[in-house]
């Protein structure tokens, strides 16, 4: 276009007027294109902190993730690390029982063996009785004498007495080694039982210690494995906070980041209209090309106006008339639109 002064042209007044727009834009659009242009400088004093937000916002997102697979690891780890607890804790209630029964029935043996040593005791005491007994008989007899066969012949009166001292003799003899027999048959009979009932309780106290130990050894399997799942449970609790923390901090961080592009955008929308002021074009080439004034013209070139716009790109651009007679807001419309189609390389003040 042309500078207001009116005795010199300006040498760029004459370049070929800009296509003709295909549909009408406002002085609106113009300045959205303008802010395009100045937006990046003006943003350029964040940018470094929105990147690095972003890329903070990044890495914790791709740590979240970690986290949440080690977190899917654990939590199946803490599943067979409870599941092994529950069987031993079952094993044991089991074990528990066993020996219970173990311990009773050692109980009963125990008092068995009690029975039995005092009834070898009784026994042994008869024993004792009966040999005493029979050592008296025998020390009787030997002082008395023990009548033989010829004794009791000589003084037999008759056959039937003969017969009745010779069969008395024999049943003393038999009980007196009946008696005998009787109470060692029954010491020894107490003996064996007492050995049997002896060796039962062995066993059974074996028994019980063996399952003793195995109960023990279960309930230390049982005290690991829920060991194991209470630090399973707490370093999954633990990732499961460090990822919450971490989305506390990405959602912080993400309106950190929004903050700033609206405080960006502000400002260089803020810039924008400082820089155009009251105008469709920076404010700088219209006080350059006419100093603002509607009614300017360029007597080399013809370009009218504030803007100052050759004629034909003027009707170019739908104006009618000369472009210094345009209404100021026909002017502004039609140097928004110039301004969206070719940008400041229209105007020579620009360059």
């Amino acid at each position: 276009m042309g500078r207001e002064t009116n005795d010199k042209p300006s040498s760029r007044s004459l370049r070929r007027p800009p296509r003709l727009p295909s549909a009408w834009r406002t002085r609106t659009v113009a300045i959205c294109g303008a802010t395009l242009a100045v937006a990046l400088p003006v943003a350029h004093s964040g940018a470094q902190g929105i990147d690095e937000l972003n890329s903070q916002i990044e890495g914790a997102r791709g740590e979240a993730q970690a986290l949440a697979s080690e977190i899917e690891s654990t939590t199946a780890e803490l599943a067979a690390a409870q599941e092994r607890a529950i069987a031993a804790a079952q094993r044991e209630a089991q074990l528990t029982e066993v020996l219970v029964r173990g311990e009773a029935r050692e109980a009963r043996l125990e008092a068995a063996v009690e029975a039995a040593e005092d009834e070898l005791a009784a026994a042994r005491s008869q024993l004792g009785r009966a040999l005493d007994a029979l050592a008296d008989r025998l020390v009787a007899i030997y002082r008395s004498g023990m009548p033989d066969a010829t004794t009791i012949l000589l003084e037999a009166d008759g056959f039937d007495d003969l017969s009745t001292r010779a069969e008395y003799l024999r049943r003393i003899e038999e009980a007196d080694a009946s008696l005998v027999g009787r109470v060692r048959s029954l010491r020894d009979g107490v003996a064996d039982e007492l050995a049997a009932v002896e060796d039962a309780e062995d066993r059974a106290e074996a028994f019980t210690e063996r399952v003793a130990a195995a109960r023990d050894e279960i309930a230390a399997v049982r005290a690991s494995a829920e060991g194991e799942a209470a630090a399973l449970a707490a370093l999954r609790d633990q990732r499961q906070a460090a990822i919450e923390t971490l989305q506390a901090k990405v959602s912080e961080w993400t309106a950190e980041v929004q903050r700033l592009e609206r405080i960006s955008a502000r400002e260089a929308q803020q810039e924008v209209a400082e820089w155009f002021g009251d105008w469709a074009i920076p404010e700088s080439i219209v006080t350059c090309e006419s100093g603002g004034n509607w009614d300017a013209v360029n007597p080399s070139s013809g370009a009218g106006g504030a803007y100052q716009i050759l004629p034909s790109t003027w009707e170019l651009y739908g104006g009618e008339g000369n472009p210094e007679d345009g209404s100021p807001a026909e002017q502004s419309a039609i140097a928004a639109q110039i301004w969206a189609d070719s940008g400041a390389s229209a105007w020579v003040c620009a360059g």
